[in-house]
Formats: structure tokens, C-alpha cells, sequence
């Protein structure tokens, strides 16, 4: 065994992999990422290539230990974080039948509505804790085996794109239990693959990995791929997690009640639990971590890529993030009366509808650039306060909230948050979160870490932002219309959805 000081948390994301070499006591030495397109060859499609993930992976873990000024001989191990509802066929021999099918793939809505209606959907998500949506890879499933009859003829077996990965690495398919939880096909109190669901998609068990805990460790890497790394060889890997419950870990968010805000280019909210617990009316994602831990929760589709839609599409570009920001800073709380419903991409959490749309309400003469901006950043944190309280009714009130992603660098976000939950919001000083959770993980794997309940000691907080009472009541009476003008609007977005389609 080397004696490598640095361990490597690599997060395999929607639109970049990110390599960050942490130094000893969790000190961020370096990082970089290696951003891929996402594929949408059709209307509702989302792929990716899984040999450009491979080859950026390679790259993000070659260039961060250069820029650390550290070699591979220097890193002790390496823990694994990726994106959840990932979907690849593969053959025989481990050749993609199929590009990646990722989590934004909306193609198998019309899958999700015959599992709801005659599979008897409700009982399949208690069960699995994977809400029936095309995000998961169950309906997917069925899309493939009923759209790509001989690509599911020649499928060998079923992976996410985690699983690719290790095989091309180490030779080997395994998947942590929070990948496994989040495909909709297992369950949540044997940890085993859920006949019933497996049923649904048509498919025997054997055509997926084995089950392995999250510090099962990879070793003996495949000898130009570990070059490409810079990495030795021998380099231990561990399993690692979803990026999800990794964030949790990453930002200390461990204890009861402890729940993590992440806002990156989607949003979620979630706090870990000891026992698996679902909700009656499908709101909330419940995955197992490891062995008596679980991590619940909400994602929405629409994060900071509201933001960046209102700066190219609304603003063409004109003007840049930062400026957006500090016009909505000059808005006083509530747009004075502009609403935004944030559903430019459909919504997950906590209604679960592909035909949700992005919508403003209330816009008068008195309204400028600077509102719709304002009512944008509100809209998306109205969607996250929607989970939030869907949390608190099945787990009790959050009795902290940490927040994290590429938000936490706003402070004008940050405040809203605050304001909006009406609690205190505390921010750590890690970063790179779910990278941070991979390397704790790789961390325990090799035995520096007895047990994740000291993650907290490892997240110290840089700032806390405490709510403002008067905005706070403010965005109470807003949220209510939020939430009535949500539900009240699914016909109509039903009904453009259809639209949209004929006029294709």
C-alpha cells in the first residue's frame, strides 16, 4: 500500500465530471471539470454518450492532480459520486447498445401513466422509494423494450452510467444501494431486486449488477485507463454513492432532521433517515444509502437553469448572471405581485408532471426586467419550498438547513431561501459537496473514518444568514398562491403539451 496522503472525489454529473483532490482534513487542494453536451436528438430525448464521459472522467482526474502539483503516487484512494436514473443497454461484452439515458429524459411519460393506472404504481414506489416518473429508469425500461425490440433482444444487461464506468475500469459490474434504489426497481426492505417491478419491466435480475455496500473497493485498474488518469494502477477505488446523498454527507447534513438545500443546475432538498419512509401521495424520493441509512427527499427540474434561460432567451445574452442578480436585488420581496411557475423543463418533486410549463402571472405596465428576474429566483425557490413542506409533513420540521451548489454563491439567493423558510440557513465552507461525500466515503473505505456521523466535524459553516419576519410573511401569502396557481394550471398545460406535439 502506498502511502498517498490526497484522495480524489469524483462527482460524474448531468453536464460536467469534476475531479477534486482533497488534502488531509478534508482541505480542498484542487479541482477541475470537464463539461460534455447533453444529447436531445428529439423533443423530450436527453443522452449522453458514455465514451465522452469516460474520456472527460480521464481528463477532470488528470488535470486536478496537475494543477494540486501532486502525482499519482500520491493519492491514497479514489470514491465515486454520479447523477442518479441513468440508463445504458449493453451487450455481451460490455459494448453500448445505447447512448446514456439520463434522469431529464422525458420520453417514457406515456410508460409512467400505464404503471400509474394499471401496474398499480403507488404500491411499486412504496416498495422501491423511486417516484413513477420518466426519470427512472422502470418506465424507461419498458420504452426500450418496447420501442428498441432488438436492442433488447441483444442487451446483455442494464447499467447506469456508474456501472459503465467501473466495468471499463475495473472489469467488474457492481452498484452502491443508492443507484440501485434510485432505478425504481429495488426494494427498500430487502435490498434486493423487487420482483414485482422487474416484472413490470420484463426483466430478470440477472440482467442487472450486483448489489455492493458503498466502501466496496475496486482495485487492479485497466492499465491505459489508469495512465490516462495519471493514476497508479493499484489505486484503490471505492464505490461511493448518488450524488444526492453524497451532498448530504459532503455538507454535514447527517444528523436527524439535519436537511441539505442544493441548487445546482436542478434543485433538492433532503435530510437522511434510519428507516425507509415514503409518502402516501408520491411527493417525496425515498433511496437507501448504506445499511440502516436512507436519504429522502425532493428534486425539481429547474434550478440555475432558469437563470441562465432568462439571461439567453429573455435577455439574449445582453447581459450577464451577475447583472440579472442585482437588478432582482433592487425588487422588494414578492416582484411586487409578478409570479413565476419555474417549470421550464417540466417538473419532478412534488407533482411529477413531464407537462408542467414555465409561467408568469400577474404581469402589469409597472413591471420591468428587473421583476422578471426578481420572480424568476423566487419561482425556483417556491418549487424547492414545495418540497420542503411535503419533508416537513412526512419527517417532522428540518432543525437545520445547509445549503449548497453553485446558488450558495449568491447571497441574494441565499437571503430568499432564509426568507422563504423563515428559518436560519447555514452555509459550509466545502464547495464541491458531492465530491467531498465521495472522498469521505473512499476515506471510510480505507479505514481514517470510523463512521459519516462525524461528517458535521468536516463541514465547518463559513456564513449564516438569519430569515427577515416581514419577508418571510410576505412570501407565506405568496406561496399559497403559488401552489393554487400550480394546481389549478395542469389542464392547461396538458393541453399546450398537446398542442406543442401536433405542431411539431
Amino acid at each position: 500500500m502506498h502511502n498517498g496522503k490526497a484522495i480524489i472525489g469524483i462527482d460524474i454529473g448531468t453536464t460536467s465530471t469534476k475531479s477534486v483532490v482533497f488534502g488531509e482534513g478534508g482541505s480542498q487542494l484542487a479541482s477541475l471539470a470537464v463539461e460534455y453536451p447533453l444529447l436531445q436528438e428529439q423533443p423530450g430525448w436527453a443522452e449522453q454518450e458514455p465514451e465522452t464521459i469516460l474520456r472527460a472522467l480521464a481528463q477532470s482526474v488528470r488535470g486536478a492532480l496537475a494543477q494540486s502539483g501532486l502525482s499519482g503516487e500520491d493519492v491514497a484512494a479514489v470514491g465515486f459520486s454520479t447523477a442518479m436514473h441513468s440508463l445504458i443497454a449493453v451487450d455481451e461484452n460490455g459494448r453500448p447498445l445505447t447512448r446514456s439515458i439520463t434522469w431529464a429524459d422525458g420520453r417514457s411519460e406515456p410508460q409512467v401513466r400505464r404503471i400509474r393506472e394499471e401496474l398499480n404504481g403507488l404500491a411499486i414506489y412504496r416498495r422501491t422509494g423511486t417516484p413513477i416518473h420518466p426519470m427512472s429508469p422502470l418506465p424507461k425500461l419498458m420504452w426500450l423494450r418496447e420501442h428498441r425490440p432488438e436492442v433488447w433482444a441483444e442487451a446483455r444487461r442494464f447499467v447506469s452510467i456508474k456501472e459503465y464506468v467501473i466495468y471499463r475500469l475495473f472489469g467488474e459490474w457492481a452498484v452502491d444501494p443508492s443507484l440501485a434504489s434510485s432505478t425504481g426497481l429495488l426494494s427498500l426492505d430487502t435490498l434486493t431486486w423487487d420482483e414485482e417491478a422487474l416484472q413490470a419491466a420484463g426483466l430478470d435480475a440477472d440482467k442487472l449488477s450486483d448489489v455492493r455496500p458503498v466502501t466496496y473497493r475496486l482495485q487492479g485498474m485497466d492499465r491505459a485507463l489508469a495512465d490516462d488518469m495519471g493514476l497508479r494502477p493499484d489505486t484503490p477505488f471505492f464505490l461511493g454513492s448518488s450524488d444526492g446523498a453524497l451532498a448530504n454527507l459532503g455538507v454535514g447534513a447527517v444528523g436527524p432532521g439535519d436537511t441539505a438545500v442544493t441548487i445546482g443546475t436542478s434543485a433538492a432538498m433532503r435530510m437522511i433517515t434510519d428507516k425507509p419512509l415514503t409518502d402516501e401521495r408520491m411527493r417525496t424520493f425515498c433511496y437507501s444509502v448504506a445499511h440502516g441509512s436512507y436519504v429522502i427527499g425532493g428534486a425539481t427540474n429547474n434550478g440555475a437553469i432558469v437563470l441562465q434561460w432568462m439571461r439567453d432567451s429573455l435577455f439574449g445574452g445582453s447581459k450577464t448572471i451577475e447583472e440579472l442578480l442585482k437588478a432582482a436585488a433592487g425588487v422588494s420581496a414578492g416582484a411586487d405581485g409578478l409570479l413565476f411557475l419555474p417549470f421550464l423543463s417540466g417538473e419532478r418533486a412534488p407533482i411529477y408532471n413531464a407537462e408542467a410549463r414555465g409561467t408568469y402571472l400577474g404581469a402589469n405596465l409597472g413591471h420591468g426586467q428587473a421583476h422578471f428576474v426578481r420572480a424568476g429566483l423566487e419561482g425556483v425557490l417556491f418549487a424547492v419550498l414545495s418540497v420542503a413542506e411535503s419533508l416537513r409533513e412526512l419527517a417532522g420540521p428540518a432543525s437545520e438547513i445547509r445549503a449548497s451548489g453553485g446558488f450558495a454563491k449568491s447571497p441574494l439567493w441565499l437571503q430568499m431561501l432564509a426568507d422563504m423558510l423563515g428559518q436560519e440557513v447555514a452555509v459550509p465552507r466545502v464547495t464541491e459537496a458531492s465530491a467531498f461525500g465521495a472522498a469521505m466515503m473512499a476515506m471510510q473505505g480505507l479505514g481514517q473514518l470510523a463512521d459519516l456521523s462525524s461528517a458535521k466535524e468536516w463541514a465547518p459553516i463559513a456564513q449564516r444568514l438569519q430569515p427577515d419576519s416581514q419577508r418571510h410573511a410576505v412570501y407565506r401569502e405568496l406561496f399559497a398562491i403559488y401552489e393554487r396557481s400550480r394546481d389549478g394550471l395542469l389542464e392547461r398545460f396538458a393541453e399546450l403539451t398537446q398542442f406543442q406535439r401536433r405542431s411539431l
